[in-house]
């Protein structure tokens, strides 16, 4: 209905009006941020918020080993640096590895909330603030998540998330941009909403307001049919959460026992989008059993469409990040800096599988020998969604 709706309103939407307007005004206030701009994807959305915060040539950016790769791949287009750091065994930052890579050059971390699962943001932010360094929040995974009563994606100077297909907070296709820092609201319009926008909502005498027919030439606008279908679901995030909340609730006990595998913990003071559910294989307590024959008998207990992921994996096992100078002009100082970071990352295998139990459910396993501290370890990402919430 609600796309209907949209199609009598109009389907192009060239300002801040309309949907467009009511759905960042929703997502402003469900955040309690002042300000939140829509894009056309998850992708722009960190290219975006990367070129306002003013990353460019030059500059280091400790971002995480373990990520999708559009985490990190906007970050090429502007000529910053990015340096892979290593994750625990969630897949989130190690705060440690972090502070190991800081040097004069360093201007940003970019902290992730892998499947759902918060990451060590207040110490990140911490570790941030005391070397004067920005911390931006990729929330993509972590719709509504919170760590200690306050929603991922606040923590940091701004964040950007993905409204794509099965995300706890799904346009389709879309993505947004948050943030309380005015400066960085201009220039995240001027670098994707070009035009009307600026010229509406810049200040003249704004020192970039006289590119605001241009922006920087990019069009990142939403489309107001994928506005719509995200500003229904807004409505009832926090009751899908808690739905998550209540499968993932029941899968940690009933899996707590089970020889070969362990359940995510919770931190106190955590909540979890739960956009996956990652279970650890423990190859010791099934008499070494390797992780291929126990991931088919896997498949035999009801895991029918098997696949395997290829983005979400450790970063340097892509010719992209091997070898960026071959394809990207500009990154050859990036590729050193690669280099010289993945050294010290092993490589990994990654599979993945859908499983059909009466709810949706998408199950993502990896032999995890990226980590030297889960490097027997084998990680199952279940996401729990019922398909009846589209």
């Amino acid at each position: 209905m609600a796309v209907l709706d949209q199609l009598v309103s109009g389907i192009s939407i060239p300002d801040r009006s309309g949907i467009v307007e009511r759905l960042e005004e929703a997502l402003a206030d469900y955040y309690g941020v002042r300000h939140a701009v829509l894009t056309c994807t998850g992708t722009a959305a960190l290219h975006s918020m990367y070129a306002a915060c003013r990353l460019g040539a030059g500059d280091e950016v400790i971002v995480p080993a373990y990520t999708f790769f559009a985490t990190v791949t906007p970050l090429f287009q502007l000529g910053a640096l990015p340096v892979l750091a290593d994750c625990n065994a969630d897949g989130n930052l190690d705060v440690e590895d972090v502070a190991r890579r800081i040097t004069s050059r360093t201007a940003a971390i970019v902290v992730t909330h892998m499947w759902g699962m918060p990451a060590d943001v207040r110490a990140l932010r911490s570790l941030a603030d005391r070397h004067h360094l920005l911390l931006l929040e990729d929330g993509s995974h972590a719709h509504g998540a919170q760590v200690g009563g306050q929603k991922v994606g606040t923590f940091g100077r701004a964040a950007a998330f993905s409204l794509n297909g099965p995300k706890p907070l799904s346009a389709g296709e879309g993505g947004y941009v948050l943030t309380d820092d005015d400066d960085v609201y201009y220039r995240v319009l001027l670098h994707g909403q070009y035009n009307n926008r600026c010229r509406n909502e810049l200040p003249r005498d704004h020192p970039l307001y006289r590119y605001s027919v241009t922006g920087m030439g990019l069009k990142f606008r939403i489309h107001p049919l994928a506005a719509a279908v995200a500003f229904d679901q807004l409505g009832h995030l926090d009751e899908y959460l808690d739905g998550r909340e209540r499968i993932a609730a029941m899968m940690r006990e009933r899996l707590t026992d089970v020889p070969g595998i362990a359940v995510p913990k919770v931190a106190t003071g955590t909540k979890p989008s739960w956009y996956g559910f990652i279970l650890q294989y423990r190859r010791e307590s099934l008499s070494n059993l390797p992780i291929e024959r126990f991931y088919e008998a896997v498949k035999v207990e009801g895991c029918h469409v098997v696949d395997r992921p290829v983005s979400t994996c450790p970063l340097n096992t892509l010719p992209l990040f091997q070898d960026p100078a071959r394809y990207i002009r500009h990154t050859q100082t990036v590729y050193r800096i690669i280099r010289a970071t993945s050294r010290t990352l092993k490589p990994f295998i990654t599979t993945r599988s859908s499983c059909q139990s009466g709810i949706g459910m998408r199950m993502c396993t990896w032999s995890n020998s990226t980590f030297e501290r889960s490097a027997r370890s084998l990680t199952t990402t279940v996401s729990c969604y019922d398909p009846t919430d589209g």
